[in-house]
This record gives C-alpha cells, structure tokens and sequence, in this order.
C-alpha cells in the first residue's frame, strides 16, 4: 500500500459502519443519503422526509445536515399503540398534541417535542394512505429482512398519495459476523436474504416500477480468505455489493482479486483483500441516477477526487 493511508480503524465494526454510512473517513455526523436528499430539497410534494428507515433503529445513513429521516418499525401499526379509534383514545392524542405545542423555553425540550409531533403526523399520513392500498401481489417471506421489503412494497404502492418521487428506504440484515462455522451460516443467511429480495423485485416487475426503483447493499468489510481454527472467518476488507433493478447495467464491476494469500491484492497475510472500487465510486454512481447534478457530488462525497473514474456505469442516466 506504500504511503496511501488506510480506513481509520480499518478492522471496526462500527468504525467501518459510520465510513460507509457517512462516506467520510473522519466520523461525520451526517449519511451521504441525508445528503443525497438535501441536494433534492423540494423534489417530494408530500409531508414526508425522503429518508425513510425501516430496519427498527436510526441509520446514520439518512442524517442530513438539517433533516433527519423517519423511522418506521412496523407500516401496519403505526403510531402509539395506546392510541385508537374510541372516544377516549382521540381525547387522550388530541391532549398530548396540545402539550407539544407549549412552549417551554428549553431548546432541547423545544427539539424533542417537534420530532415526536412530525412523527406523529407522519403515522396519521401514512396510515390515511394505506387504507387505500392495492394488496401485495406476492407473498414475502416473514424473515426480518423479508418484512422489511414488504414495508417498503407498501409505501411505494401509495408513492403518489404520499407525494414520494424521490425516496431512500434503508432496511438492514444482521447475522455475518461469523467467526465460527462460516459456510454453514452463510448458506441460511444467503437464503434468507434471496428469498426477501426475489419477492421485493417480482413486486417490483408486477406492478411497473422496476426502472424506478434500485435496491442495493453496504456492509462495513469482507471476511478473511483464510479460515481461523473454529472454522470461521475474521474482519478483512474488500468485499462485493450487489446492485439490482431495471436500470442497472449488469455485470461485474471491479477487478477480481488474485486470491493469493500474501499476493500483490492482499493488505495482510491472511486475504484481506485491497478494494478496486472505492466508497465514494459506488455511492456517486447511484447518487447521479437518482438525480443529483455531477456538480454536487463532491460536496456529498468529500474523497470522489481521489478516485477516477467519478462514476461506474452501472446504472442506466
């Protein structure tokens, strides 16, 4: 590698995550998809933030510099559980909307009571939306990723009640962590994330939206080429992504490695394999499908200079 510097704390998980999440090897506090949408400001119509999570936590990946995305556990049962149609759960959220509106003096208590009342707004739009939802026309699968697709299925299915032209939908998928027993996990977790995505994209393909729409993945690092003594593998470094829709370009992208253990594509001795396609490469890709102007993509990816080509071509303009 001579003098190039490496990822700060290559090897981290959450190192690793926040890289590829914010794009900016010094731990930004923003995501490029925050980014993403607020170079867009202004392209939705509807009420919405266009960063939509999914995965039951809050994704670094979505934070802008001034808006935050929305997160949603579950599109069927939005809202406060405690919270019906009777008589005395309307009075009991018309009362706590009123305490959201006292001004209290205190900027962080100001802040806090303004993104529990956007949150609240955006269940009763959503939830006003889905009312009108055609069923989904495939049958996904009840893993967490595959009730985290057929989230986002229903919320592309009422787009244009909601105003949605531009959307970022984060979903996540945990399990690869596997210092032991590597081949006999990887299989199911493999399976399991085919089987999501099979049923995400025939949806897709029923119902027109296959050009519009492109799923694609992010993991911190690879595994180790050479297995430990449990028969796992460890932290490594280049891995491959996958890129799926109808605007993609197929094919593989990138030079495969040597898969020479202590050869001229390995950081270590163990296959700690050198990347041929960088971060910033990926994201501005799928950044200048999704519209933002070549002109932006610096400011979003601070290291885009560093590379050549800026772009990959795997996706259709």
């Amino acid at each position: 590698l001579g003098s190039t510097p490496l990822p700060r704390n290559l090897y981290s998980h959450s190192d690793q995550t926040q890289q590829w999440q914010s794009s900016d090897p010094t731990g930004g506090a923003t995501g490029w998809g925050g980014r993403v949408n607020e170079v867009l400001a202004g392209v939705n119509t509807g009420p919405l933030p266009p960063g939509i999570t999914v995965s039951g936590g809050n994704a670094l990946f979505l934070a802008g510099a001034s808006t935050q995305g929305l997160n949603l556990s579950n599109v069927q049962s939005l809202g406060f559980q405690t919270f019906g149609d009777d008589v005395v759960s309307r009075a009991r959220l018309t009362a706590l909307q009123r305490l959201l509106t006292f001004d209290t003096g205190l900027r962080l208590v100001g802040a806090a009571n303004g993104v529990l009342e956007g949150a609240v707004d955006a269940a009763q739009e959503i939830n006003a939306a889905l009312a009108g939802a055609p069923p989904l026309p495939v049958a996904f699968p009840t893993s967490g990723i595959g009730r985290q697709l057929a989230q986002v299925a229903q919320l592309l299915a009422v787009r244009g009640t909601l105003g949605m032209n531009r959307q970022i939908f984060f979903a996540g998928m945990g399990g690869f962590d596997n210092h032991e027993e590597l081949l006999a996990n990887h299989q199911g977790l493999m399976a399991t994330l085919d089987e999501a995505i099979a049923a995400f994209m025939a949806t897709l393909d029923l119902w027109g939206l296959s050009n519009q729409v492109t799923l694609f993945t992010e993991s911190e690092f690879n595994r180790t080429a050479d297995a430990n003594a449990t028969i796992g593998t460890d932290h490594a470094w280049g891995g491959t992504q996958l890129v799926l829709g109808g605007a993609v370009q197929g094919g593989t992208y990138g030079t495969f490695p040597t898969l020479q253990l202590r050869g001229p594509d390995d950081a270590g001795d163990r296959g700690y394999w050198i990347p041929s396609i960088s971060l910033d490469q990926y994201a501005a890709t799928l950044g200048r499908w999704f519209g933002v102007p070549d002109a932006s993509l610096d400011a979003i990816f601070p290291n885009l200079g560093n590379f050549a080509p800026r772009t990959l071509g795997f996706l259709q303009s």
